[in-house]
């Protein structure tokens, strides 16, 4: 919508009120010239009609920060959503912020502990850092999520801020149920934008997560874990309103400024000397396309890439992600340390191996392969089911207790199992376990 204004006009991103009782919020997106003003709404815009007078808030749309927001879930204009009292006495800061500084960041690399073995082991997290949980619909991107959640909070004395980004209302009430089944609320803030709120609360929910995200590492210098379900859906909402701007379309019609609006969200995840905002995003990947130019653009921000596959979730080997596709910038001898770094080099050159071996298989059989390919392909179906992994969030539908596997027992794991010591197990003693010796109790 357009504004017209006698006199000066308000800033970029400031925030104006309109409707019969001012309940309809817009945000000023472009100056078309002297006296107007391009806007977006905020707020569903029932009852708007041409001539309404719009008044100006005197600044941008702000979040509420502050210790008094912990186990709260807010929306996107910092009103609680979770039916209880409302927060009185916070500090409320713009949600529109500048990176910091390149002088006031970290260069140390540090990993970061999921307590997740096929994570931890193949795909190790950066503190600080950036990682990607890319998969189609319905592969388990929340639910891991959630369990990454549940093994921080309790393991890490962090704080854990959760954005919902155009994500379905019902996922949210779960979310919020098993974090307080799980204990893990206290330390825990919820920011929902959700699918049926119009494109720019969703465009802006994720600015405003940060923010709060940014309070805790600079005020309170704690490590905060940021999860963002869904990165994708953010850019989604971002070309929804550029198409209502008026913008020419770019690539199979997204925004001409993807790359700038993605980069100015990314660059505020940051590991200072203060603190560290190590963020996982879900990214859902449109038709499995991994060079869809979302997908493609995300990438090019994050240290690790975790790839979820349908084909293993339809196997039943859950969490269901693909060790060959997964990557990280961490998985490299000077940071995670030499013995690491070749056992995960030789886990993932044992089941590419295995891969190339399966039409072999489904044309002649497992007989028809030598020795050596058949003792490779026995290692590799008892590191796949190895690396599979009840999950504390999943317990009340599999009736398994979830598991927290330190990085070292899962690397002792693998280089037993690769080593031969359980090629007399069954394949089914190994999976969903925690550490390797649950086999040997597990075996008959």
């Amino acid at each position: 919508m357009d504004v017209y204004f006698e006199e000066r006009l308000p800033h970029i991103y400031s925030v104006l009120r309109t409707g019969e009782e001012g309940e309809i919020i817009i945000e000023a997106l472009s100056q078309l010239d002297e006296h107007h003003i391009r806007c977006i709404a905020l707020t569903p815009t029932q009852g708007l009609a041409r001539g309404m007078d719009a008044h100006y808030t005197g600044g941008p749309l702000k979040a509420p920060v502050g210790r008094k927001i912990l186990s709260r879930m807010f929306d996107v204009f910092g009103n609680v959503i979770d039916r209880l009292d409302p927060v009185l006495e916070v500090e409320w800061r713009p949600v529109h912020r500048s990176p910091p500084p390149l002088l006031n960041r970290s260069t140390k690399s540090e990993v970061f502990e999921t307590g997740v073995k096929v994570i931890d082991v193949l795909a190790p997290l950066e503190r600080g850092g950036k990682a990607g949980l890319f998969g189609g619909a319905g592969v388990g991107k929340t639910v891991l999520l959630g369990e990454i959640i549940h093994n921080l909070v309790k393991q890490h004395e962090g704080v854990s801020v959760f954005c919902g980004v155009g994500e379905r209302c019902r996922e949210g009430e779960e979310l919020y149920r098993d974090m307080m089944a799980a204990n893990v609320l206290a330390n825990m803030v919820m920011v929902f934008g959700q699918m049926n709120d119009p494109p720019g609360a969703r465009f802006r929910v994720a600015h405003a997560a940060l923010t709060m995200a940014e309070y805790f590492r600079d005020d309170e210098h704690r490590d905060v874990l940021l999860l963002i379900d869904n990165i994708f859906r953010f850019i989604q909402a971002g070309m929804e309103v550029s198409g209502l701007m008026g913008q020419m379309p770019s690539r199979l019609g997204y925004q001409p400024t993807m790359g700038t609006e993605l980069s100015q969200l990314e660059e505020r995840v940051a590991n200072t000397e203060n603190g560290a905002i190590t963020s996982i995003q879900a990214v859902y990947v449109p038709a499995d396309d991994f060079t869809d130019p979302a997908a493609v653009h995300t990438f090019s921000h994050l240290s690790a890439s975790i790839v979820l596959s349908r084909k293993r979730a339809s196997e039943g080997l859950f969490p269901a992600v693909d060790p060959l596709q997964s990557s990280s910038k961490m998985a490299t001898p000077g940071v995670v340390g030499q013995r690491h770094y070749e056992l995960a080099q030789e886990i993932r050159r044992t089941l590419a191996q295995y891969a190339q071996l399966k039409d072999i298989i489904a044309m002649l059989g497992l007989e028809q392969l030598s020795q050596d390919d058949r003792n490779v392909v026995a290692r590799a179906r008892r590191l796949e089911r190895f690396l599979t992994q009840p999950f504390f969030t999943t317990t009340q539908f599999t009736g398994i207790e979830g598991k927290f596997v330190k990085l070292e027992d899962a690397l002792d794991g693998c280089d037993r199992i690769l080593r031969d010591e359980f090629k007399d197990y069954p394949e089914n003693a190994l999976y969903m376990i925690g550490s390797i010796d649950e086999a040997t109790r597990k075996a008959p």
